[in-house]
């Protein structure tokens, strides 16, 4: 029997642990992103976002496959991050400080302690989206309107509920449906809603194709009710939808909360880090710019801002090291 030379065994083992450790770097990382419905803007940005980080040819985290899934919005993402069954997800600055906190929406319900913020992403604008016809020029004219406040779970059911409060009202004095933007849209469209509320970046794909189909109001969220509900809700501020950004429609003055992209406190700091390191870099950079209105907004510069709760340990030393977090 031929003898294995002692040169040619160490090389053969090296060779062996050079293909396993191949084989343990390729080994890829699924990390899930939650957004929202997929007419809304959390899905498209999700999309980006995704594409931004997987490892694609060395431009991403090396071994990552991100994927953005369609949900039912903030509270949805919040559960699902809790539960495990997603890595990461959208949600709303007002969403995420109730679960955090257990407060508001989780009055009753254990806080969610180990939810963390990857990142602030831009600011969510509350539309109010009424038929031409309904004859809605103001929120109080929603009394015994037919209106939809958006999905169970979602953080726009939410804060539709906190609006119409402002202003006297509850779900008992208009005619609810709980329907996400896409369908409510439909129904508006076909005579079959007066109007319905939704939370996020404009555009948004479903509301500008029904400026330009059918022709909307937009209704103002403002005056002296939301002074009083901007005192009590420190997560909202004054916004304004600028004219023409969608079809026919003018400037009109309403509130927001942030959007935040979130994730749990188990998720390793390392691979936290390269996600975030990898989001603020030219690559990302461009494909934001390019991909979707609100990618512009989405900076380095407004990453920190309204946290509300604590940052990823992962994503504080970023943002430590590129000096925007003291």
């Amino acid at each position: 029997m031929k003898s294995f030379g002692t040169s040619k065994l160490v090389a053969a083992l090296a060779g062996v642990a050079l293909m396993t450790g191949l084989a343990v770097a390729q080994t890829p990382t699924f990390f899930r992103i939650g957004t929202g419905g997929t007419a809304g803007t959390y899905y498209p940005v999700g999309g980006l976002i995704a594409n931004a980080i997987s490892g694609n040819g060395g431009k991403g985290v090396p071994g990552l496959v991100a994927t953005a899934i369609a949900s039912n919005g903030s509270v949805a993402n919040v559960n699902a991050i809790q539960s495990g069954a997603a890595e990461s997800g959208f949600s709303q600055s007002d969403v995420a400080s109730w679960a955090y906190t257990g407060t508001g929406l989780y009055e009753g319900k254990p806080k969610v302690e180990d939810l963390r913020i990857i990142a602030t992403l831009y600011p969510e604008t509350i539309h109010l989206v009424a038929s031409k016809s309904a004859g809605i020029k103001s929120v109080k004219d929603l009394k015994g309107k037919r209106v939809a406040l958006d999905e169970p779970g979602s953080g726009t059911l939410v804060d539709a509920r906190i609006v119409l409060a402002a202003y006297g009202l509850t779900e008992k004095d208009i005619k609810p449906e709980y329907l996400k933007p896409g369908p409510a849209g439909d129904r508006l469209r076909d005579g079959a809603l007066d109007a319905f509320f939704f939370v996020g970046g404009y555009p948004t794909g479903a509301i500008s194709e029904l400026a330009s189909s059918s022709g909307i109001e937009l209704v103002p969220i403002a005056g002296p009710e939301v002074e009083k509900l901007l005192g009590a809700y420190k997560f909202f501020a004054k916004d304004k939808v600028p004219a023409d950004a969608y079809k026919g429609v003018g400037a009109t003055d309403t509130i927001s909360v942030n959007a935040q992209w979130l994730t749990s406190a188990k998720q390793p700091d390392e691979l936290i880090y390269n996600i975030v390191k990898t989001l603020w870099n030219a690559d990302s950079r461009a494909a934001l710019d390019a991909g979707h209105a609100k990618g512009k907004m989405i900076t380095l510069q407004n990453a920190t801002n309204g946290l509300g709760i604590p940052l990823h340990p992962g994503a504080e030393k970023f943002y430590k090291e590129a000096g925007v977090l003291k």
